[in-house]
Formats: structure tokens, C-alpha cells, sequence
């Protein structure tokens, strides 16, 4: 078993390297995972990124677009891996009665080929040559699990309790807890009533906008549903001894990491080159002082699960891989009138500063912006009373239309940050409100793809130096 792991490394190795040395000299691929977490519209973002990658009447800020001669699809290189179901979201976006695709629930990938017309002298004598991008879509959720891997089962278990006796909604599991005996022997049904009660809590938190809800597969369990893998919760401190509840749990939280969050880092989360973390910040700020502080700590935690920085091209060569761009986007700024973009991408940059500032040391490039990946709503000034308000319109899910009013975004963003961080229950000076709006009904021209906020302006950065 040893000699054979050794030989499969060995294998792994020799492959990595081979597609190293192909993919610097002859067909350079960018590898771009794109995340975000609950309601962020990691769907919606890349389909609508990919038609107007393959046609850009709408992307005028992707410098390198002019250099681009021809984009078409291929299959993705990875057989394992299922392809994101482009054409199928696509089309529930440009139906005759639109509406939005199924979210994200698993991990799948799409490879986008570019023909690209080198500029310069020497572009004229080499002529065409081809470039990929590899799009990685995975839940956002599942990201998060890689802050696990540095926590020992007491130290999560420590951490997962604190921040649930925080929530309004951990009371029926935080009740059970208290009355669970965790020296006790492990009982198997036990074990999973008060595993489906964490899950219950996890849920209805994620529901009311708190970021931090891991494990991420209790959320999005997949075939690992009901396995026991899954079936385990955090507990207070005791002494673990073998045969207990404690003991079990500990164990399987162990597995947990081992076999569920590592693969997807060795497998998958390792070869990212660039990364695109869609935030849903108008909701959290609707949710409240608290669902902030926890998106801003949740954000910093992210970041550090990236290894961010740059690799030499030597390391390159040898396949080894860091993510060098980190794009982090304030998803559905068509919710808010265009004179409030700023402010919006003024807290989006005070939400990431800490994790920002991390990364910019360890060489990497960040940006924070905000965009509507499909924009769905239009803009019109109301006169309501006598004031006059800049509004947004758009269909609402009885397919009426409907102007709203969401409120002011403060122009200094400490105004948002300070009472999150002191714990604030809900802010001062009013609440923000936020609306659901279904897509657009689209008439495309020929060479268009769909119409958006911003997300040129996010192409360029993620690979406008590529092109």
C-alpha cells in the first residue's frame, strides 16, 4: 500500500509538471473559481460572464477584448467533474417569461477558449495563438470548511457554540445540548437528533443572513446525506473518553476533515489561479449589525483559506499554484439607484479591508466593486410628497412591475461597520430594506449578451492581463 501511494504521487507529479511546462509555453490556461455565499448569484454571474465573453457588444472595459478574434466552447478538461449547465441557465434567463436558474449545489466547470491576436511585432509574426479560462463553480458554503482544517475538534466545537448563543435561532438546539449527557455511552439516535437540530439551527442562520454557517455540508450535503460523516455537532469541553458521545463525535469530525474537505482542496480549491467571492452585502445589511460583523469576519476568513501571492515562473513550470487576483463583488447593485454605487463599493472595501490588506502584502492583487451580473431593474426618480426619490423598477414574482424605494446607504462606511462591531441589534437611523426582483424580459442584438453593472470592469481585472 505505502510503495503503491508512493508510485500514485510519483504519477501526480509527472502529470502536474507535464501540464505545467504545455500550459506556459504553448496554450496558457486560467484557472477562475468563482464562489460567494447564500444568495450571492454565483449562477447567474457566470452564465451571464460567459455569454458576454462570447459576445461582447457589452464589454467595452475588457481592454483586451479588441485582441480577442474568436471565443467558442469546449469540453472541460476535467472527465470527473460535471459541466456547468451553461446553455440551460441561459435559457431561463432569456426565456419568453424569465426567471432565475437553480443555485449552486455542487462543484462544476466550464472551459471557455479564446483565439487572441497578439499585438506588436512579434504578435505579427506569431499570429493566433489560444488561450483557455477554466471556470470552477462551487458553493460558497464549502469554502468555508477549509478554515477547519487548522481546528482541532474542541477549538471548533468552542467556537461553533459561542457564535450560535449569539443567534436567536440556536434556542431549540442550544436547549437540547444542555440536556445531553456528553460522557455519556454514544447512542446512534441520539447522535443524530441532536446532529439534525445543529442543521436545523445552521439553516434557519443562513436564512437570516448570517455568513458563517459550517460546516458547509450540512447545508449542501449531497450524496453524504444521512451518513455518518454528517451526523455529529459541537459540545462542550469534557474528557472524550472511548465509547462516549464525545469521543464519537470528535472522531467523526475528524473524518469529517479528512475525507470531505480535504479532496476538495487536493482536488479541486488547489488549482485555482484567480478568485471571485460574490457577496450579498445589501441583504446582510438588511439582516442587520450582526449579520454584517459576521459577513466581515467571514470574509477575512475566506481569504486566508486562498494561500494568496504570486509564483514564480519557474514554480510554474512545476505546476505549483497561488491565487494572485481576488475579486471581491457586492452582487445585485441593481437593487439600488446608480447614484449609490459608490457608497455600496465603499463598504464592500471597508467589509474586505483586513482580508485585503493580508493579501496585497503577500503580493496578490484585490479588488472590490460592485455589479449586477444580470441587471433586472431600471431607474426612475419618484416624486413622493414632495421629495423626490431615485428609485429602481422591475417584476416582481406576480409579474407586476414595481418602483422601490430601498433607503440611503450612508456615505462614510463606519456608519455600518462601528455598530457591527459593538454588537448593535439593529441600527439606529432606520433599516435598510431590500426587494426580490425576477429577471428582465431581453430583446438581445446580434454580438450583445445580456445587460449588466460593472462586470466588464470584473473580466478585465480577473483576465484582461491574460489576453
Amino acid at each position: 500500500m505505502i510503495i503503491g501511494n508512493i508510485a500514485d504521487r510519483i504519477v501526480r507529479g509527472v502529470e502536474t509538471v507535464q501540464e505545467g511546462v504545455n500550459e506556459a509555453l504553448f496554450e496558457p490556461v486560467i484557472r477562475v473559481g468563482i464562489t460567494g455565499l447564500s444568495r450571492a448569484g454565483k449562477t447567474v454571474f457566470i452564465t451571464s460572464l460567459v455569454a458576454n465573453l462570447l459576445d461582447r457588444g457589452r464589454m467595452p472595459q475588457l481592454g483586451a477584448s479588441s485582441a480577442i478574434t474568436a471565443a467558442y466552447l469546449q469540453p472541460q478538461p476535467d472527465d470527473t467533474v460535471p459541466r456547468f449547465d451553461f446553455e440551460t441557465h441561459l435559457a431561463a434567463l432569456t426565456a419568453s417569461v424569465p426567471h432565475w436558474p437553480d443555485s449552486t449545489r455542487a462543484v462544476s466547470e466550464l472551459r471557455l477558449s479564446f483565439k487572441v491576436q497578439p499585438t506588436g511585432i512579434l504578435g505579427m509574426l506569431s499570429g493566433l495563438r489560444t488561450i483557455h479560462l477554466d471556470i470552477m463553480d462551487y458553493p460558497g458554503e464549502w469554502l468555508l470548511d477549509l478554515g477547519l482544517m487548522e481546528k482541532s475538534y474542541a477549538e471548533w466545537s468552542e467556537s461553533a457554540i459561542v457564535a450560535a448563543k449569539s443567534r436567536g435561532q440556536s434556542a431549540e438546539f442550544l436547549a437540547r445540548l444542555g440536556s445531553t449527557d456528553v460522557d455519556a455511552k454514544h447512542d446512534e439516535q441520539q447522535a443524530k437528533v441532536l446532529a439534525q437540530s445543529f442543521t436545523t439551527y445552521l439553516k434557519a442562520a443562513r436564512e437570516a443572513g448570517y455568513s458563517d454557517c459550517s460546516p458547509g455540508r450540512f447545508l449542501l450535503p449531497g450524496e453524504l446525506e444521512g451518513s455518518p460523516v454528517l451526523t455529529f455537532a459541537p459540545l462542550p469541553p469534557s474528557e472524550a473518553k472511548r465509547g462516549t458521545l464525545a469521543r464519537e463525535f470528535e472522531r467523526r469530525y475528524e473524518a469529517y476533515k479528512r475525507e470531505v474537505v480535504k479532496p476538495f482542496f487536493r482536488d479541486h480549491f488547489a488549482k485555482i489561479d484567480r478568485q471571485v467571492v460574490l457577496v450579498d452585502a445589501l441583504g446582510a445589511i438588511h439582516a442587520g449589525p450582526k449579520a454584517v460583523e459576521d459577513l466581515r469576519r467571514t470574509l477575512a476568513d475566506i481569504l486566508s483559506a486562498f494561500r494568496p501571492g504570486r509564483v514564480g515562473r519557474l514554480l510554474a513550470l512545476l505546476g505549483q499554484r497561488r491565487v494572485d487576483r481576488v475579486l471581491f463583488a457586492a452582487s445585485k447593485a441593481d437593487h439600488i439607484h446608480h447614484s449609490q454605487h459608490p457608497r455600496l463599493t465603499a463598504i464592500m472595501e471597508a467589509l474586505v479591508r483586513d482580508a485585503r490588506d493580508r493579501a496585497n502584502f503577500a503580493g496578490a492583487g484585490t479588488s472590490a466593486m460592485s455589479i449586477a451580473a444580470l441587471r433586472a431593474t431600471v431607474e426612475e426618480t419618484i416624486d413622493h410628497n414632495g421629495e423626490m426619490l431615485d428609485c429602481v423598477r422591475g417584476r416582481t414574482s406576480d409579474g407586476k412591475q414595481a418602483a422601490f424605494y430601498p433607503g440611503e446607504l450612508p456615505e462614510d462606511p463606519s456608519h455600518i461597520l462601528a455598530p457591527a462591531r459593538k454588537g448593535a441589534e439593529k441600527w439606529l437611523d432606520g433599516d435598510y430594506e431590500i426587494m426580490r426582483f425576477e429577471p428582465a424580459r431581453l430583446t438581445l442584438k446580434p454580438g450583445e449578451g445580456p445587460p449588466h453593472i460593472r462586470l466588464d470592469r470584473a473580466a478585465e481585472f480577473l483576465i484582461g492581463d491574460k489576453l
